[in-house]
């Protein structure tokens, strides 16, 4: 593996809660996956991206930390093809994103999962499970919303 692919898992889950994750990928892959509606789209600063995790995209951006990439991951509720398993944002190493980290960590617990790319100098956090992407869309937003108020952002 190069050294700028390498990842560091950051988030805490126990062996528990990473067996159920399995179990829950394997039954998602043996499910119908009927398409019942196209993923609605949003456009952020020019691109388009999922209309669930809008809300987060634009709460980090109004706090400062520079994200790159997004997806609001699949659902049985729309289009569960194309698209990550996994709700996720991408956010550029900055000045205040390993404090944002921190404290999304904090109000998520394990239901975050939080890897870092130092060589990329970048954090991924994602749900950690299919079936919470989203609300986790929705609990990011709050959180980034929230995270202006603390003495983490500064």
């Amino acid at each position: 593996m190069l050294e700028a692919e390498k990842e560091l898992l950051i988030s805490q889950q126990s062996s528990n809660l990473w067996t159920r994750r399995r179990r829950e990928l394997a039954a998602w892959i043996e499910r119908p996956k009927p398409i019942t509606a196209g993923k609605a789209l949003c456009d952020f600063n020019g691109v388009y991206v999922d209309a669930a995790i809008y809300p987060a995209l634009m709460a980090l951006q109004e706090a400062s930390i520079p994200t790159e990439f997004s997806c609001a991951g699949v659902s049985i509720l729309d289009e569960a093809d194309d698209h990550s398993l996994y709700a996720y944002v991408t956010m550029l190493d900055g000045p205040v994103t390993e404090y944002f980290v921190q404290y999304a960590m904090e109000r998520m617990g394990n239901r975050l999962l939080v890897t870092y790319e130092p060589g990329r100098g970048r954090y991924d956090v994602s749900s950690f499970y299919i079936g919470h992407n989203r609300s986790f869309c929705y609990l990011l937003a709050a959180v980034a919303r929230n995270f202006k108020q603390t003495s983490y952002y500064k």
